[in-house]
């Protein structure tokens, strides 16, 4: 399924947009359990708490099966044509991740400030966020500043926008909203768009896949091995010589 003109405009307009499909729940269970495997045998590569608790896996697409099915599932990738177009890439290197919050988890409570995916229109993406699980204002859903993807680009090197003083002062940040989600349910996010993941407050825990996807840019003379062609097909129009056979 589609966006209609209306849920189109609601995510330009905002920069956020939850999906209006879920990933079936026989698939979410599989995907789960197969992240809990990875986690459980330390299929690296990994990232650890404090406490040398496994919370993070990485190279979810090289990790092949479930992951690029659930990557490359309808439910996502029609809303994106939406939004992208026909031609879509996925890309190995920017968030490709699968992340397991846990209370008292110390390394994630330091993620959890608001940032953007992407800092600059060097290349704007879309996000996505797959949740395995339900999340809400206990375990740590998804905050967004609504509309704070049309602000100005930051250069790489500046405050955290948490710490930005004229940020601070100008109280946009005091705009978050938190976006509770059902375990399949899908987020998809403009990357310049203010956001943060809450804190885990429970004894349980709060799984969730991110994922970037971005159009096939139509003027890279040359394929980056580092994008996955999803959707569609590399096209060129660029309007320079060809060289000749």
């Amino acid at each position: 399924m589609g966006l209609t003109v209306e849920q189109y405009h609601f995510f330009r307009h905002n920069g956020f947009i939850k999906l209006p499909e879920r990933i079936p729940s026989q698939i979410i269970a599989e995907l789960k359990n197969t992240i809990l495997s990875h986690i459980e045998d330390r299929v690296e590569p990994i990232t650890v708490d404090q406490h040398n608790r496994p919370i993070r896996i990485s190279r979810i697409w090289e990790r092949g099966g479930i992951f690029q099915s659930v990557i490359t599932h309808p439910c996502v990738l029609n809303p994106l044509e939406t939004l992208l177009g026909p031609n879509i890439e996925y890309l190995l290197n920017r968030h490709n991740h699968a992340t397991l919050r846990l209370k008292d988890d110390h390394y994630s409570a330091m993620s959890t400030g608001i940032h953007r995916d992407v800092d600059q229109w060097t290349r704007t993406i879309v996000t996505v966020l797959f949740y395995l699980e339900d999340t809400n204002l206990d375990n740590g859903c998804t905050y967004v500043v609504p509309g704070t993807h049309l602000a100005q680009g930051r250069p790489y090197g500046s405050p955290t926008i948490d710490d930005d003083p004229a940020l601070r002062a100008s109280g946009i940040l005091d705009q978050r909203v938190p976006v509770p989600m059902p375990a399949g349910g899908l987020l998809a996010i403009d990357s310049m768009l203010f956001h943060a993941a809450g804190q885990n407050k429970t004894d349980g825990s709060r799984i969730s896949m991110t994922a970037g996807y971005h159009s096939v840019d139509d003027f890279a003379g040359v394929s980056d091995p580092k994008r996955v062609l999803v959707c569609g097909e590399k096209t060129y129009q660029g309007n320079d010589p060809q060289q000749k056979d």
